[in-house]
Parts: structure tokens; C-alpha cells; sequence
């Protein structure tokens, strides 16, 4: 008797288990359905009344240009706060910060001096750089390929520009890893010219396009060596100058001229612009999606980084278009003065930290416009895993590889004051450096489908995120 009631009692207790099992797999699967349908009307509502176009348009052909302390960042963060109005926002504020402003202070030029024939060489100076003043800088150009090159000939390097002629790594498929490897001549480059006595610097562009477009960028100069003029080359006149190097037996035979005009300004107000939506069930739980503000002077900044800024617009209007009302408070920033110190994604985090926040996720776009790929996520393992579940539901839109190691600029800060989860919008990088910080980033280099597309992966993982946390 005992022996059947105990069989009894165990297959009761099984076949209860059984029916949770199934209860609970039918609640997951009923919960993932219900969020594949949330999704699809979420990218619906994007890709068929979507602004985010017309707000990029509106940027860079009435605004244009837009670096830290320009007349054109305060038209900006001035667009920003109204586009925030528009798209819904619960409420809209700037959060100050101040900012460094550099000027270019005029036309960048260059030539070069070969047998006596000169050549004008299409160059831009890099951001940060001193300039050489009216005067025009003349002097014998070294080429070198690499930093332990430079070394080996510091003897030659006094009174000489030297030429960093280090072209992207054509077999890195993903091209940041090839900007990643380069950049190092045009950050570092100056200073360790000087370090030996050279007079100015010409970089090789950060880019493997084939046009001839000069792309600027930061430099950072070492307080330890005198600050030297430093311009960036178009990759065509690039191998051109390498060319006459070559030609010419003799060392220092080709020279090269520079006029630049580049100097600081005292340090200027700026300001972050933030919309947000407060969060119904979780306020004091912060979630941070943006892209950066602020351009290089030289270019409209379309995909560097207005695509962005108006796809982070664009969740907003979505969100609040669909009645969406998020457990946790979401903030869209379009962040000051990422290209040429920094300032406003350090005084986000450095704000959040003395008011006592709690960010408990941060997703950036800052890649360009360009058909989404992948999302890239700096998380725990415990987290990746969680997201890894998601994966399927986000796929469909673009974003179908989940990565270790993302993130952004920006919202670095967030990331190391406060070990924030981050991510970063990953889009197919193969022409991103063909534009990335040079005159040929215009709206016309940005197409709306993909720009759009991106929009909805990032809504996507907001959501969930939103709706499950991490």
C-alpha cells in the first residue's frame, strides 16, 4: 500500500513538473511572440514615417559644420533641443560643459618643390595642430613608414618635414581595426617628429579610398617637445610625393611647403543635448542611447556623426509615435565635443556620478549610416548570454552577429566610472573611412534605407532591454 501511494505520489509530483515546464516554455514562447510583434511594428513605424532623413538634410545643409566652440555647435545644440520637442520627449534640457575651440583660421595649403617645379599637394590641417603662421613653412621632407623607422633615422630628421607614409592595412576586412593600426601617426605623429628636431609633419589620410580627399583628425601633442605644423594628405598625392622621394638619389632633393593658420581660442561653453522619457515603473534606472553632436569644420558631418544624432531622434519619435511607455527612463543625448576632446560624454558620466544615478545601460551610434550589421556589447558574461536570446529577434533587421567589445566614445566614461553595460551600433564599415572626417561627408553620401534600418535595430535592443533589463 505504501509502495503505491509512493509511486502515485511520484508521478503526480512529475507530472506536475511536466506541466510547469510546459507552462513556462509556453510563457516564454508567448512572451517572444509578443515581442517579435512589438518589433515589427516598432521598425513598421520607422521605415514608413520615419524623419530621421529630412532631420539629417536639415543638419548638415542648414547647419553644416559644427566643431566644439563653432558658431555652428550652437546651432546645433539649438536644432537638437527642438527636434527632441518634436519627436515627444517628456522633457528637454542641455546639460553645460565647457569645451575647446580651435579655429583652422583659414585655407590649409601645401605644395611641394621638385626640381625646382612646384606642385600644390591637397592637404588639411589636423585638428588641434598649431599653424605655421602667414609665413609659408619650406624644408626637405623625409618619408618614413613607421615609428622605429623614424627612430633609426632621427639623425636626418632636424630641419626636415617628415612625411608618415603608412597606408591602411588592406587585409583587415574590418576596417576599424585598419584605423585602429594608422592612427597612431596622426595622434602621436608630431610629437615624436619633434622629439628629433623635425619642423612640421605630413600624415598619410586615415583612409584606403581611392579619391584624393585629405582627412583630418586630432592630434595630441607631448608637453615634453616643441608643438610643430601638422597636415593631413590625399592618398593620391600621397603616392605622389612618395613617388618623387623615390626619383630623387639625393636626400632631402624633393621639399615641401606649408601654410597653415590653425590656433586655440579660450575654452567655450558647449552643451550636451538631452530628451528623455521617464520611466513608469523603474524611473531612478537610466538607459543612455546617443551620438555625438559636434563635426570637424571641414565637412557636413553626415555620417560622422549626424546619422547618429537623428537615428537617435528617430527612436525617441518612435517610441512616443507608438504610445510606448518604458519601465525605465531612457535618455537620447546628442553628445558635445567627441571629435576634439572629449568634454561632453565625460561631464555625462562625471554629472551622473556626483547626483548618484544609476545607468544601467548605454547604446551608442557612431559608425556611420551605413547598413547595420552588428551590435557590439562591453557586458558580463552573465549579460552577453542574456542577450545572445535576444539575438533571433533582432536579426531580421540587420544586426545579426552579437559581439564582445563595443561601446563608444561617449559613453566610455559611463562605462569606466560606473561599469555601465555598453554597446555600439556596428554597420557595414567598408566605405565608412572613405568620408569619415573629410569634405566628402555630405548628406548626399548617406542613403536613407540603410540609415533608417540602423534606427531599428537600436529600438530593438532598447526595448528589450527596457522591458527585461540586464
Amino acid at each position: 500500500m505504501i509502495t503505491t501511494l509512493l509511486l502515485r505520489s511520484n508521478r503526480t509530483r512529475l507530472l506536475l513538473y511536466a506541466a510547469l515546464l510546459c507552462s513556462g516554455f509556453t510563457m516564454r514562447a508567448d512572451a517572444q511572440a509578443n515581442d517579435s510583434i512589438f518589433i515589427r511594428r516598432l521598425a513598421d513605424e520607422i521605415l514608413l514615417r520615419s524623419t530621421a532623413y529630412e532631420n539629417l538634410r536639415v543638419l548638415t545643409k542648414q547647419i553644416g559644420p559644427r566643431l566644439a566652440g563653432s558658431a555652428g555647435m550652437v546651432k546645433a545644440e539649438q536644432w537638437g533641443v527642438a527636434a527632441m520637442q518634436r519627436a515627444g520627449a517628456d522633457s528637454t534640457f542641455k546639460q553645460q560643459c565647457m569645451v575647446p575651440h580651435w579655429v583652422r583660421g583659414g585655407q590649409d595649403q601645401a605644395r611641394a618643390l621638385v626640381n625646382g617645379k612646384s606642385i600644390t599637394l591637397d592637404v588639411v590641417a589636423l585638428g588641434n595642430s598649431i599653424g605655421t603662421g602667414p609665413a609659408e613653412l619650406m624644408a626637405p621632407v623625409l618619408e618614413v613608414r613607421s615609428f622605429e623607422e623614424l627612430q633609426q633615422r632621427q639623425q636626418e630628421v632636424k630641419g626636415k618635414i617628415v612625411f608618415y607614409n603608412y597606408p591602411f592595412n588592406a587585409t583587415l576586412v574590418r576596417t576599424f581595426q585598419a584605423y585602429g593600426d594608422a592612427n597612431k601617426f596622426r595622434g602621436q605623429g608630431p610629437s615624436q617628429a619633434a622629439r628629433y628636431g623635425a619642423l612640421g609633419v605630413v600624415v598619410r589620410s586615415m583612409s584606403h579610398s581611392t579619391d584624393n580627399h585629405p582627412h583630418t583628425g586630432s592630434t595630441r601633442y607631448d608637453s615634453l617637445y616643441t608643438k610643430i605644423p601638422a597636415v593631413a594628405i590625399g592618398l593620391q598625392d600621397a603616392d605622389r610625393l612618395s613617388g618623387w622621394i623615390a626619383q630623387r638619389s639625393a636626400p632631402g632633393s624633393v621639399q615641401v611647403g606649408l601654410r597653415t593658420l590653425g590656433h586655440f581660442l579660450p575654452d567655450t561653453i558647449g552643451h550636451n543635448v538631452i530628451g528623455e522619457l521617464k520611466g513608469t515603473l523603474y524611473p531612478n534606472e537610466i538607459i543612455t542611447v546617443g551620438g555625438h553632436l559636434d563635426s570637424w569644420d571641414n565637412c557636413e558631418g553626415a555620417h560622422d556623426d549626424g546619422a547618429g544624432c537623428v537615428q537617435t531622434i528617430e527612436i525617441l519619435r518612435a517610441f512616443t509615435a507608438m504610445g510606448y511607455k518604458p519601465q525605465r527612463t531612457i535618455r537620447f543625448v546628442l553628445f558635445a565635443n567627441e571629435e576634439n576632446g572629449l568634454r561632453g560624454g565625460t561631464q555625462y558620466a562625471e554629472e551622473a556620478k556626483r547626483k548618484g544615478e544609476k545607468h544601467v545601460f548605454a547604446l551608442e551610434s557612431d559608425a556611420g549610416g551605413f547598413t547595420p550589421r552588428a551590435l557590439g556589447f562591453t557586458v558580463s558574461d552573465a549579460q552577453f548570454q542574456k542577450l545572445m536570446q535576444w539575438q533571433p529577434l533582432i536579426a531580421p533587421y540587420g544586426c545579426s552577429e552579437f559581439s564582445r567589445g563595443g561601446g563608444g566614445a561617449d559613453i566610455g566614461p559611463l562605462n569606466r566610472l560606473f561599469n555601465t553595460p555598453v554597446a555600439g551600433l556596428q554597420p557595414d564599415s567598408q566605405r565608412y573611412f572613405d568620408y569619415h572626417h573629410a569634405r566628402s561627408d555630405v548628406f548626399e553620401a548617406v542613403n536613407k534605407r540603410e540609415l533608417e534600418l540602423g534606427a531599428v535595430n537600436m529600438a530593438a535592443l532598447l526595448y528589450l532591454i527596457d522591458r527585461y533589463g540586464l
